[in-house]
């Protein structure tokens, strides 16, 4: 299986997923550590089986071992963020802010790649999660050491193909059956 093969698992219908896939993983401006990293933290996000057998192997042939477990770390922590702080920021009661998250996540301050690059998968994720609380606070981090707002767009551009990609191909691989 390859990248090929999951183009060709995108139906006619959705050809312009098809067209964005080419183009956030051709034409993108992030160098190839940030993009293969965004790529394989929101394939594992999107939860899609399909999208994550087929991407995985061309990012863990693009990144650094070091970086690979990295993109997998950003995804494994912020499924664990984005449900306790996009909670903690839906209710309506924000006393729960006030409270200890009690939550073990300290990888984030060593995540074994430079930092900019653990910050912009964590965005990326969580704007497939949706959680406003963690986009805004990575967002900050990453504008605070000089990353331009081009630069945080394009994580989640690369967010947004990688998931309709995903819901895409599943969806037909159960209308299929």
């Amino acid at each position: 299986m390859s990248l090929d093969t999951l183009r060709s698992l995108i139906p006619d219908y959705a050809k312009d997923l098809r067209r964005n896939l080419d183009a956030v993983l051709g034409d993108s401006g992030l160098p190839a550590q940030r993009l293969w990293g965004t790529v394989l933290a929101t394939a594992i996000a999107s939860r899609s089986a399909i999208v994550l057998r087929e991407l995985a192997p061309e990012a863990r042939a693009r990144l650094s071992p070091e970086a690979y477990t990295a993109a997998k770390l950003a995804a494994a922590t912020m499924a664990l963020s984005n449900v306790f702080f996009r909670t903690r920021h839906l209710l309506s009661d924000h006393e729960y802010g006030a409270l200890r998250t009690g939550l073990r996540m300290n990888v984030i301050g060593d995540p074994g790649v430079d930092k900019i690059d653990y910050e912009l998968w964590a965005l990326a994720v969580s704007a497939i999660n949706g959680c406003g609380a963690c986009l805004d606070s990575h967002e900050r981090v990453l504008r605070g050491a000089g990353v331009s707002r081009e630069t945080v767009q394009e994580a989640f551009r690369v967010a947004s193909v990688v998931q309709a990609v995903g819901v895409t191909v599943e969806a037909e691989a159960v209308l299929s059956e």
